[in-house]
């Protein structure tokens, strides 16, 4: 979108300098990348990040008062109910796309928000990666608010490991090799010193937990958690305790926010940005749907969503359990980057990291010409996927 950057990139572009950029993400994560990475990065002006950037923040503090914090205890299963649940969450994820008003103005919409971790180590790598296989600009940043390197690794440190041993501290998913993040954990591990465990492994003595390496016990003080609970009772893995358990252990990112911050709240918020959207139960049976969509509220990477939905699709989902559904006003997103297969969409992530306030650090972006960003929705497609986002201070 910063033209001259678009066209200097497209005009020197080589095949030979995205397969280093491929060579060097898995020389550089330890481990194949099982997504698709696009063959292009994105040049955003800084002023429509830092538009994202101060949406997002404004959204995220609606969804932390008292009055919606006793609204959304219900979207909490009892049995995923976490103790000494933190008065906010650590980690925040606010999803863009951008639409044109009826005065032909690219805007930012909303698409979704969450409460849980996303790829802050592997991102970084990814845009120095870019850089550094296609000769970009130096002076072009992709850390937010003036963070640079360390400054970034510094705040992820205390806000993972915080005060303890990293020993202590475990990055906490289910079956993590065969996890299509597992580079990301990877490169965590290097960053912090923490271990990967498997949520199955991990064993319960009384209060506390305990994960196993080089045939010791080690005891977890501190857990950065990654286990997505949709997977959990999708998957039922065989475990030695439960989230909701009284456990004398720390949250680096405390679960209840799974529930909290997440298409659930997104008919409570009130913003310019935010597309109509009301749960499902709410509707009634002569609902229009046209130019809406269906979504499960607690589904990653797009199960379950309706793009078109019918009718029959409504009467197939029981009454009962319309209440985990929310009915959205369907957003024809822009096509703002340019690349040689042709115009192509990008959906813009500000990831957050909330110490004393929530503080914008890092975007993902995915690239899509498809119905939806994710990969199964633009297979066989070139110049889409994940990337990353530039800018200038200036632009």
């Amino acid at each position: 979108m910063i033209a001259d950057l678009r066209h200097h990139f497209n005009a020197t572009f080589s095949q030979d300098k995205y397969q280093q950029l491929l060579q060097r993400m898995e020389s550089g994560c330890g481990a194949a990348v099982p997504f698709r990475i696009s063959e292009t990065p994105c040049f955003f002006p800084h002023a429509l990040l830092e538009q994202m950037c101060r949406f997002g923040d404004e959204l995220i503090r609606q969804l932390v008062t008292p009055d919606y914090l006793v609204l959304s205890q219900r979207s909490i299963p009892p049995e995923f109910n976490v103790a000494n649940e933190s008065p906010h969450p650590l980690f925040v994820q606010v999803d863009f796309g951008l639409i044109r008003d009826e005065s032909g103005n690219l805007r930012s919409k909303l698409v979704e928000l969450q409460g849980f971790p996303s790829l802050y180590a592997y991102q970084p790598l990814l845009a120095k990666t870019y850089r550094d296989a296609f000769g970009l600009e130096r002076s072009l940043r992709f850390y937010l608010s003036g963070l640079d390197e360390d400054s970034y690794t510094n705040l992820l440190r205390r806000v993972i490991v915080a005060d303890h041993d990293p020993s202590n501290v475990v990055l906490m998913e289910i079956d993590p090799t065969h996890q299509k993040t597992m580079p990301d954990f990877l490169l965590t591990e290097k960053m912090l010193g923490i271990k990967t465990v498997d949520i199955s492994q991990i064993k319960k003595e009384g209060k506390r937990l305990l994960y196993e390496c080089g045939g010791r016990r080690i005891p977890i003080r501190r857990i950065y958690n990654r286990a997505i609970v949709d997977e959990l009772v999708r998957r039922n893995p065989k475990l030695d305790f439960r989230l909701g358990d009284d456990l004398d252990v720390e949250w680096a990112g405390h679960p209840n926010w799974f529930f909290r911050m997440s298409k659930f709240s997104l008919p409570y918020l009130r913003h310019e940005c935010v597309p109509k959207t009301q749960f499902l139960s709410e509707t009634g049976e002569r609902v229009n749907l046209d130019g809406s969509v269906i979504k499960p509220l607690f589904s990653f990477a797009g199960l379950g969503i309706i793009l078109h939905p019918t009718s029959s699709d409504l009467q197939a989902i029981p009454k009962a359990s319309r209440s985990d559904y929310v009915l959205q006003e369907r957003m024809n997103f822009e096509p703002v980057i340019e690349t040689p297969c042709g115009l192509t969409k990008a959906e813009v992530r500000i990831m957050y990291i909330w110490e004393r306030t929530p503080i914008p650090v890092m975007t993902i972006i995915r690239m899509g010409r498809g119905q939806m960003m994710g990969v199964d929705h633009n297979r066989s497609m070139e110049w889409v996927g994940s990337s990353a986002a530039f800018f200038r201070d200036d632009s």
